[in-house]
């Protein structure tokens, strides 16, 4: 038996809010506006640093922008 997690996030959700854009959030945490493109798709899991940085610029906590969830994989 193997696990595997999901990480999941708000970024989306928190620019709208902010009337952010994909490249403004990218300037801000110096990322290209690709890496937030597929860091709010799911296709990219960001650094940790990254990720301290996102929730910087909201001025949340890591875990108001991303929820990691554990799942049990049967191998």
């Amino acid at each position: 038996m193997g696990e595997k997690g999901c990480l999941s996030n708000r970024i989306r959700i928190l620019r709208a809010e902010q009337k952010m854009t994909q490249q403004d959030l990218a300037k801000k945490v110096g990322v290209s506006r690709q890496t937030i493109i597929s860091t709010e798709k799911g296709n990219y899991t960001p650094s940790l640093v990254l990720a301290f940085e996102i929730a910087n610029v909201f001025n949340v906590g890591i875990n108001d922008v991303f929820h990691y969830e554990k799942k049990e994989e049967w191998l």
